[in-house]
């Protein structure tokens, strides 16, 4: 760990939580240098959705490797990237009728809002944007100023101007439609609310707490933008690519977003990619008048495309993604129901679930004491109460047991462990530790 701590940035943050140094990955395992195994219920934060090293992604990457294919080419034409562009209009675009073109932004998510953002500004000639309670979009400034957490937010050393941001669905509390007071501010000229480019909206907040919208709460904001003349855009960078039951998560409820921006997942492989989807009468970009030198990654487009070619050439893979999906959480309400006391409470849709618990410690416990099991699992929400479930959509059912037994077990433990504090002690001193 040494030249860790000579040489790394303080800024490290999921190192502190899993402090082991780790070698080789398979599937839905980690194995650090003495050859330990853990199962991984963080996947590169939804990045690696088909799990590590998938084994036909990974034959199709060596393949394009020894054929000496272009590995760095701007935004230049090239095999690789027709490949995937074809995939994806076969794939994904053409079986939901949707109607968009593409374009190839810096490589992660944050480069995609920060050009969805652009976009929008530019198409429609005004500056303001529509963000949300609790949402997360990214650490540049742009991104930054759209995102709600006051820990990123803190940082910026500058203002983070040209954003309202409006109560999110659930917010207010339960029968509260927040999409209404929406509507009521773009109403008023005296709101103080400028006439918004665009609202930019999750439809699972991921870092914020794994807050699922209603599919009632999402078309009701799209009715919003559409009376009102302002573009919607969802951001699909952990959301989407299946991690909720259909490749985008906005298709339960039958919107069409005007923008949506994919990162993450969509390289299939954990390679750097993103991209924004938008509607062919909103491609008014001059040519170069948003580019990068990492626009489009060609070693993504080749596992990207065979992604979609073996998970998405049917709807087979994304039923599979709701059954395991249905089965967390009814194994999550089980255990809320038993263990939590009427505290907890289970959170999500489809494989993005999470157990709120309340305060941060309490759930940083949990996680802890599942680290100690060999299960890597992570927080997420405003002060980090959630436990969030984000295994591999391909985990087998077998290893989706396994994983949810550890987390069952270390809840019992902690919640052992509070009720056999003395009350003179607080149960978050860090002279308790758990014993597993």
């Amino acid at each position: 760990m040494k030249i860790f701590e000579e040489i790394e940035s303080e800024v490290q943050s999921y190192a502190r939580s899993f402090p082991r140094i780790f070698h080789k990955a398979k599937g839905c395992h980690l194995y650090d240098e003495e050859g330990n195994q853990y199962l991984d219920f963080l996947a590169g934060a939804g990045t690696l959705n088909y799990g590590h090293n998938h084994p036909l992604l990974k034959k199709a990457l060596l393949d394009y490797i020894l054929d000496d294919g272009i590995t760095h080419g701007l935004d230049l034409h090239t095999k690789a990237k027709g490949e995937f562009l074809e995939a994806f209009k076969h794939n994904i675009l053409a079986p939901r009728e949707l109607d968009y073109v593409m374009q190839f932004t810096g490589p992660t998510g944050t480069n995609a809002i920060e050009a969805a953002m652009k976009l929008a500004r530019n198409v429609t000639g005004r500056e303001n944007i529509i963000t949300f309670t609790n949402g997360f979009h990214g650490c540049s400034l742009g991104a930054l100023s759209a995102t709600g957490n006051a820990h990123h937010r803190g940082v910026a050393g500058t203002s983070l101007g040209g954003i309202s941001r409006v109560p999110f669905d659930g917010y207010l509390g339960d029968g509260i439609e927040t999409t209404e007071y929406l509507d009521k501010v773009l109403s008023d000229s005296s709101s103080g609310i400028d006439h918004p480019a665009a609202v930019l909206v999750e439809t699972v907040q991921g870092e914020g707490g794994i807050n699922a919208a209603s599919m009632d709460w999402l078309k009701n904001l799209e009715a919003v933008c559409r009376k009102h003349d302002v573009l919607l855009i969802v951001d699909d960078i952990q959301a989407g690519c299946g991690r909720t039951g259909t490749f985008f998560s906005f298709e339960p409820a039958g919107i069409s977003p005007d923008i949506v921006t994919l990162s993450k997942s969509i390289s299939g492989y954990g390679l750097p990619f993103a991209i924004v989807l938008f509607k062919p009468e909103l491609d008014q970009w001059k040519p170069g008048e948003h580019n990068g030198t990492f626009r489009g990654n060609n070693l993504a487009f080749v596992t990207a495309k065979h992604a979609l070619d073996t998970f998405w050439k049917d709807d087979q893979f994304a039923k599979e993604v709701r059954r395991k999906g249905q089965y967390i959480e009814d194994r999550l309400n089980a255990i809320v129901e038993e263990v939590g006391e009427g505290n907890f409470t289970v959170r999500g849709r489809g494989m993005m679930r999470g157990i709120n618990c309340v305060t941060g410690e309490l759930a940083n416990k949990i996680t802890k004491a599942c680290f100690k099991q060999n299960l890597i699992i992570e927080t997420s929400g405003a002060d980090d109460q959630v436990v969030k479930f984000l295994c591999p959509l391909i985990i087998s059912d077998e290893e989706l047991k396994q994983g949810i037994d550890i987390v069952e077990r270390a809840i019992r433990e902690v919640c052992a462990k509070t009720d056999e504090m003395p009350e003179e002690k607080s149960y978050f001193d860090d002279n308790y530790d758990i014993a597993v």
